[in-house]
């Protein structure tokens, strides 16, 4: 199962992650937020949690609606 963390959905963005991360609290809220979910699902899909569709398919919303805020930091 591929991983969806920042640094591989955005290679060419570490740089500016590493700032921000450092430098704004609300992006390295976000930052953590979505890595703790990304790690939920990842979980899931390898079977050390269960859950039911309904509840990963919404995870799965939660993390694509960060990643575009987190985006958006980074433009």
């Amino acid at each position: 199962m591929d991983k969806h963390d920042l640094k591989h959905e955005f290679p060419e963005y570490q740089d500016k992650i590493h700032d921000l991360k450092v430098s704004n609290a609300a992006f390295r809220k976000l930052f953590d937020e979505y890595h703790e979910v990304e790690h939920q699902i990842h979980r899931i899909n390898m079977g050390s949690e269960i859950a039911n569709d309904n509840f990963v398919h919404e995870l799965k919303a939660k993390l694509l609606f960060m990643k575009d805020e987190l985006y958006a930091y980074l433009k």
